[in-house]
Order: structure tokens, then sequence, then C-alpha cells
């Protein structure tokens, strides 16, 4: 994906997200390509993973070739951020958003 963003699939979800989470929280997009308001809210998750590097992984999850994991997880609309610590659902984010109110949802998650 990028520099401080990775792709997680299906198939290496529990391992590079619930069990990474038991270490470092990470914070999943789940995103499409034909999606404009995810094409748009990137660079700023980018710029949050670079920010927060080693406070949280920042991880992309590609719907429409991963469906299995947003069904499991009840996702209805993207683009979704769902944060997770322990192995466990931690916090969720629907829609776009400006840097800073994404910055400040994270800071709060993650000092709770």
């Amino acid at each position: 994906m990028s520099e401080h963003t990775t792709a997680v699939t299906d198939a290496g979800f529990a391992q590079d997200v619930r069990e990474a989470s038991r270490t470092q929280p990470v914070l999943v997009d789940f995103w499409a390509d034909w999606c404009g308001p995810c094409h748009s809210m990137s660079p700023i998750l980018e710029q949050l993973a670079a920010d927060n590097a080693g406070r949280v992984k920042v991880v992309k999850l590609d719907v429409d070739a991963n469906p299995q994991t947003p069904a499991a997880l009840g996702i209805r609309s993207i683009p979704t951020l769902m944060l997770f610590r322990d192995g466990e659902l931690a916090a969720t984010h629907v829609g776009n958003a400006p840097k800073a109110m994404l910055s400040a949802f994270l800071d709060a998650k993650l000092a709770a």
C-alpha cells in the first residue's frame, strides 16, 4: 500500500489484525477502489499512520476483494475505520472525515 500502511486480507485478518492488536492497536480502513470518499481519506490515513508510527498500526482491507471480514463485522458503509486492541474491536468510525476529526477519534480511543 505505502510506507506507513499495509494491505490485509480475509485470510490474514485474524493474524494481521486481531493477534497483532494484542501488542499494538491496529486501525483497519475498510475501503473499495470505486469509493470516492475512501480515496479522499487515503492521504489522511497515511498522515495519521506516519504521525502515530509505533503507537498504532494502520492497515487497509479492500471490501470487494475480501468480502468475508466486512460481512462478519457487519460493515454496511464505507469508508469504515475499526480500531482493534487486545484482539477485540475497540472503536468504529463510519464515513469520511477531516484529519483533525480522525486524529481526535484515534487519540481518544488510544488513550482509553
